[in-house]
């Protein structure tokens, strides 16, 4: 098949092409990079800094418009997969539509879907916008609730929704809101990474200190919960001097991130998450243990009854802070955890794997959940 990947989220473009072009398909990215993270893709779409960014953008989609023609399948990372206003999105998805054959948006981060659902329902005890019955109140929640609510944004979104072929959701939070509206085209597929060749096999505990990796991205800290786990941590490692370590990546490229987060014992992430995202299952692959979202919707979606490799904490100041605490008092639980980790993503994240399961989605072979 002849596949365009347009747009990025955290590498889970790029990582899925690799794994489709290794099955023999024709693969094309074209995304920016997902901003300052710089992931790679073949067609850059980044937009220039100032005023005349916009401007810049839509000459350039638009001179690239005829080379987005003629795939048996595109897929978007988001309804706004290009770094335009949802307006000027309409025309440029209707062309892709009128020009190719089937057409997949996916569920990967934030949308409509994702943001109305947990505000009006609030089906998950807790999330970016809601803990129990209570609405999130912080600055980065109430942005992204102006932004789609009500907006051209939410029109786009429900247009691209109700028109394409499939809708494919990466976690299981984001399948939980689009099977609500479109239970017989929402198929839930695992995210794509590539486990390292030389994937860490000596899980041993090399003594103290325990070293704790966190990404902070300055930008959405409040928002993704990464502030109170750093307190957290910073309060653990106070009281038991020696014994923890903090490694922070702060706005780095991925190449960077990753160089930082190597030899870490274990990787604080996604505070208001249920599962693992992206940079999780990158550090699990590696033989890095994941203090975060690890409820058990997050197994049963992907039928695991035996691996429960991540330290599930509630999205509080204390939940995190007992189990860092915990985890560091008792060292000798961090290598069966290693183990796991990296035998949980070989065994449901394997971007060939996956990949194979695009392959039947693309094919009309991938039932839904």
């Amino acid at each position: 098949m002849k596949i365009l990947l347009l747009g990025e989220y955290s590498n889970v473009h790029a990582t899925l092409a690799d794994g489709l072009r290794h099955l023999g398909h024709q693969v094309t990215v074209a995304s920016n990079g997902d901003f300052w993270k710089n992931y790679p893709r073949d067609i850059s779409l980044a937009r220039n800094p100032g005023k005349f960014g916009g401007a810049g953008l839509m000459l350039k989609l638009y001179a690239l418009l005829p080379l987005f023609r003629g795939y048996d399948v595109v897929q978007l990372i988001n309804p706004m997969f290009v770094e335009l206003k949802a307006e000027r999105i309409f025309p440029i998805y209707r062309y892709l539509r009128r020009h190719n054959g089937k057409v997949f948006l996916g569920g990967y981060g934030m949308d409509w879907y994702w943001v109305n659902t947990c505000i009006s329902e609030k089906h998950l005890d807790y999330s970016d916008f809601n803990i129990g019955a209570e609405l999130r109140t912080n600055a980065d929640a109430l942005k992204e609730r102006q932004d789609w609510i009500g907006t051209a944004k939410e029109r786009l979104n429900k247009h691209i929704a109700a028109d394409c072929d499939g809708i494919v959701a990466g976690l299981f939070e984001y399948w939980s809101c689009y099977s609500r509206y479109f239970p017989q085209k929402t198929a839930f597929i695992p995210f794509p990474i590539k486990v390292p060749q030389k994937a860490r096999r000596d899980f041993s505990f090399t003594g103290y200190p325990v070293k704790v990796f966190i990404g902070i991205n300055k930008s959405r800290s409040e928002y993704k919960g990464t502030d109170i786990m750093l307190e957290a941590a910073r309060d653990v490692a106070s009281k038991h001097p020696g014994k923890m370590s903090i490694i922070k990546a702060e706005s780095v490229p991925f190449a960077e991130y990753q160089k930082l987060m190597e030899g870490c014992d274990a990787i604080l992430d996604q505070l208001y998450s249920y599962t693992p995202a992206m940079n999780s299952l990158l550090a699990m692959s590696k033989g890095i243990v994941c203090i975060g979202g690890g409820e058990e919707e997050n197994y049963e979606i992907i039928n695991e009854n035996a691996l429960r490799p991540i330290i599930n904490v509630r999205p509080c100041y204390q939940s995190v802070y007992d189990e860092l605490e915990r985890l560091i008092l008792h060292p000798e639980v961090i290598p069966d955890l290693k183990r796991q980790s990296v035998s949980y993503v070989e065994k449901h994240h394997d971007y060939i794997k996956v990949a194979r399961q695009y392959e039947s989605l693309y094919n009309g072979k991938a039932g839904t959940r």
